[in-house]
């Protein structure tokens, strides 16, 4: 019988990650069956429990219920537990679970390994100060980078997350109109003023010689924040899709003790969309 993985949240129909579970399966000879599960906010506690009980090997978790997944876990990993949320549920003897968030390892792989991005002294700009840049934090401030630097529409916001990492090396927090006068090496939307259509308020000429920008969302035309980028000179402007990928090979990795690779699995994608 095959081993049964799922992605669980609400809305799922769209998710992607049945694709990229099977790509990967093909790949390194897995029998195994990943599916959706739908849940609402009040009995996603009992499908999760269900599918575990159920003989299930691993769980995503996509929005809105990481910060939930978090609260449910007996015990999770530093990132997950810097992030305060989960996207990634593994079981453990006893019915126990384990809570882990490969988001940020998801975009530093995608940025580094497939783009071939060097943190190594540059000042990086996080825009946000939800659960979306929570998971980021650790990973991000791991790569050597300079400065990190967390703008937020409100100020207590994205000095709490500073504040929670600040041991890990240069980072402070601060609002959008406090943005003007600096530039950045690499600026990252994690906001979800995309889904509006629009653009996080960002001064004019904040954007360093050479500097990229990276959208956490994706889509089948270029998003907001990536035509933001590229009528700003950005060397490059890079959507998620990469990094969805690449959290989703972490996920498999935590699971079944292999690496997948990645890079075919997101010129698929590319190619249906």
């Amino acid at each position: 019988m095959p081993e049964c993985y799922a992605v669980i949240g609400n809305p799922i129909a769209h998710s992607k990650s049945p694709l990229i579970h099977a790509a990967f399966a093909r790949q390194t000879g897995a029998d195994l069956d990943y599916g959706r599960l739908l849940a609402e906010p009040d009995d996603f506690e009992e499908v999760v429990h269900r599918f575990f009980a159920d003989e299930g090997r691993g769980l995503n978790v996509t929005v809105p219920f990481k910060e939930q997944a978090f609260r449910l876990v007996d015990e999770c990993s530093p990132g997950a537990a810097a992030a305060g949320a989960v996207n990634t549920l593994i079981p453990l003897p006893g019915g126990r679970l384990r809570g882990d968030n490969t988001d940020g390892v998801g975009l530093v792989s995608d940025l580094r390994e497939n783009h071939g991005f060097a943190f190594a002294g540059q000042r990086v700009l996080l825009l946000g100060a939800g659960g979306a840049a929570r998971g980021l934090l650790r990973p991000l401030m791991a790569t050597g980078l300079k400065e990190l630097l967390i703008a937020n529409r409100t100020v207590a916001g994205a000095t709490a997350l500073a504040t929670a990492v600040a041991d890990l090396g240069a980072v402070r927090g601060c609002g959008f109109t406090d943005l003007g006068g600096t530039d950045f090496d690499l600026i990252i939307n994690a906001t979800s003023a995309g889904l509006a259509g629009a653009v996080p308020p960002l001064p004019l000429r904040c954007l360093a010689p050479g500097a990229w920008t990276y959208d956490l969302v994706y889509g089948d035309t270029p998003t907001p924040f990536c035509c933001w980028g590229l009528t700003q000179g950005a060397a490059r402007a890079l959507d998620g899709l990469g990094m969805l990928v690449e959290q989703a090979a972490e996920s498999f990795r935590l699971w079944r003790g292999v690496m997948p690779q990645t890079a075919p699995v997101i010129e698929l994608l590319r190619s249906t969309q």
